[in-house]
């Protein structure tokens, strides 16, 4: 299995969740365990996952409503997902009601009793047929900027545009709205400027990262967006050679900065 892939455990019978994170870390995987459904929605609006396993959570009908609660959030709908139903004996306390599993949009299924290690090639297999996109938000005023970086983005596998903003409110009510995994922000626009729209962003979506484009490529303005909360900053002459290298350095959790004007 791929190293250090982040998997959170979703189980309420705890020798069941320790003994499938012990498996899972032996395999060099980073394993987060919780046994309710307030508790996982909690974590996931925290922070990524590269894979789910869903196993029984009491009263009856949580597991299912966690399930529709990660389907329903656009930044954890694609998150590959491994439901694990209760024991027969169990079901009618902890298993999933048929209505429920009609509507299950999990990429595998199992049934306890089962042990730890014949879910370890499940879960790897999810994994290797996951296709992991970075998710862009544009925020830029000018219809010709945003039309050439939807260009150059849509010939990357890694890499999907997910919305455009003409404004930076409209930045911030978008980025609300998609929860993406990137911001290309400008900084001059009319009626909130990208260092505003910047600083809301980072406070109301901590997981975007914001990636300053502008033709004001001067250090007074990279200071500027530093302090805002911004991620990297890449001048608009330098964007195509260097734009796609930004994207996945602050996609990572790591600063890109470009060469500025003295």
């Amino acid at each position: 299995m791929e190293t250090h892939k982040r998997i959170l455990v979703v189980d309420n019978e705890p020798e069941f969740a320790e003994a499938l994170r012990m498996t899972l870390e032996a395999k060099s995987c980073q394993v987060v365990t919780v046994n309710s459904k307030a508790r996982a929605e909690e974590i996931t609006s925290k922070a990524k996952f590269d894979a789910v396993v869903l196993g029984t959570i009491t009263p009856r009908g949580e597991a299912f409503a966690f399930h529709q609660w990660l389907k329903r959030n656009p930044r954890t709908k694609d998150w590959p997902f491994l439901v694990i139903d209760a024991r027969p004996e169990k079901r009618l306390l902890q298993g999933w009601r048929r209505d429920e599993g009609m509507q299950m949009e999990a990429d595998d299924y199992v049934s306890k009793p089962i042990e730890p290690a014949m879910l370890v090639p499940r879960i790897q297999r999810m994994l290797e047929e996951a296709t992991e996109r970075i998710r862009v938000l544009v925020v830029d005023d000018h219809t010709v900027v945003r039309e050439g970086i939807r260009a150059m983005l849509s010939l990357q596998r890694d890499i999907e545009v997910i919305g455009e903003a003409v404004n930076g409110r409209e930045g911030v009510k978008k980025a609300l709205q998609f929860s993406p995994d990137v911001v290309l922000m400008d900084i001059v626009m009319p009626i909130m400027s990208g260092l505003e729209a910047t600083k809301q962003i980072c406070k109301e979506c901590p997981l975007a990262k914001v990636l300053i484009l502008t033709q004001y490529d001067d250090r007074e303005n990279q200071l500027s967006t530093q302090q805002a909360g911004a991620f990297g900053f890449i001048p608009k002459r330098a964007a195509s050679s260097q734009l796609l290298a930004g994207i996945r350095s602050v996609y990572e959790g790591k600063p890109f900065h470009a060469a500025v004007a003295a």
